[in-house]
């Protein structure tokens, strides 16, 4: 498979390799290259299929990237692979960034504002809505009265700023990578097809010079 790994990594050693690579970030990009320029696909599926995978990061769908990403390449008509890659932009460096920027939009688009006097910071205000989801639904099965506050005040000051706010800074870094991604696949294709026709031309001369040194 694809993304399997041939030893399971324990939780510490996943978050430390989230935050840096084990052999850096260089090795990691440029692995990504490599699986770009050997999927079997035309350079412009693959450039779509990158596309995708870049987009869905600046969603707020955290654990659902690889969904979006897959789902936006087949309706694209791009290459499902080369999505799912391209997920590994949204990594813990790029995350907050991402964020800051998508709910920066979405505020300006929508004419609001985060909430800065609130008690809670942006992480405790996931914690709440967090912690507000669990209580009410805790609460289908006792006496205790739902509270939906946090979850209210999570989705509108950054549930859907982050959404509507992620989709302009998502299609521009998208539209980059897609730019980026196409001259160099066609490149490398172009490339290794001339590779591939030297040597069968190769062996057409030796096999024409086999056949001289056997005649008469």
């Amino acid at each position: 498979m694809v993304f399997k790994r041939r030893e399971k990594l324990k939780p510490l050693q996943w978050l430390a390799q989230s935050l840096w690579p084990k052999r850096g970030w260089g090795r990691a990009v440029r692995y990504l290259k490599h699986r770009l320029h050997r999927l079997p696909d035309t350079p412009h599926k693959i450039a779509r299929g990158v596309f995708a995978g870049v987009f869905s990061v600046f969603t707020p769908f955290y654990g659902l990237h690889f969904v979006i990403a897959f789902l936006l390449a087949k309706l694209m008509r791009g290459n499902a692979i080369a999505a799912l890659l391209s997920t590994f932009v949204g990594n813990p460096l790029t995350y907050v960034p991402i964020g800051v920027i998508s709910m920066k939009m979405g505020h300006f688009l929508l004419g609001t504002e985060f909430d800065h006097h609130h008690e809670r910071s942006l992480v405790g205000k996931f914690f709440d809505a967090a912690d507000d989801f669990w209580r009410n639904f805790l609460a289908l099965f006792t006496d205790d009265v739902t509270n939906w506050d946090a979850l209210i005040r999570f989705w509108h000051e950054i549930f859907l700023p982050y959404l509507v706010g992620g989709i302009i800074p998502g299609i521009v870094a998208g539209t980059v990578a897609y730019y980026i991604t196409l001259p160099m696949v066609t490149a490398y294709q172009n490339r290794r097809r001339g590779k591939l026709k030297a040597k069968l031309e190769e062996l057409r001369r030796k096999k024409q010079a086999q056949k001289a040194g056997h005649k008469p």
